[in-house]
């Protein structure tokens, strides 16, 4: 299987988005925490599912898309892939704690697993990490950096106002 890879501009910075017929397997940032494992199979190219990855976060940017509609194919654990499906039931807007996530998932004493597996997530953006924060409303850790996650939930006017204040004295 051939993946196809291109950057692609965006207000956080250039963006890598990674794609093969089977979907979208990674967007990462300039300076990912956790970079996907580059394969021989990966090229530099265009794909379809790259040309309507752009498309759609161009249009998030914008502020006109508030869901993403793509084909995806993250590869991580069963768990990793449990706490990403979950993601996106985040509505846009909104946040969620660490706690929430794992009680969503049936899991309430496994939150701390749960942001091992959300630090780990291949498709921020499309699967929000972003709009999970800590239980006192405080940005946590973000694999693209906190600026960059201040600036996504600052879009969707979902900026905990404890985060603001907090800004404002750093």
């Amino acid at each position: 299987m051939t993946i196809f890879h291109r950057h692609i501009p965006s207000p956080v910075g250039p963006l890598l988005i990674v794609a093969s017929d089977t979907g979208l397997h990674a967007i990462e940032f300039p300076s990912n925490r956790h970079p996907v494992k580059h394969g021989s199979s990966w090229q530099p190219g265009d794909h379809a599912v790259l040309r309507e990855t752009q498309a759609q976060l161009d249009a998030y940017f914008a502020g006109t898309l508030k869901a993403f509609d793509l084909p995806l194919a993250p590869h991580g654990t069963d768990f990793q892939e449990q706490v990403w499906t979950m993601l996106a039931s985040i509505p846009y807007g909104s946040t969620w704690s660490y706690a929430d996530l794992a009680i969503a998932l049936g899991k309430p004493t496994a939150t701390r697993a749960v942001g091992a597996a959300n630090g780990r997530n291949p498709l921020p953006i499309v699967l929000p990490c972003h709009r999970v924060i800590g239980s006192n409303g405080a940005l946590t850790g973000f694999g693209g950096g906190l600026p960059t996650k201040e600036f996504l939930l600052q879009l969707e006017g979902a900026l905990p106002a404890t985060a603001q204040r907090s800004m404002l004295f750093n």
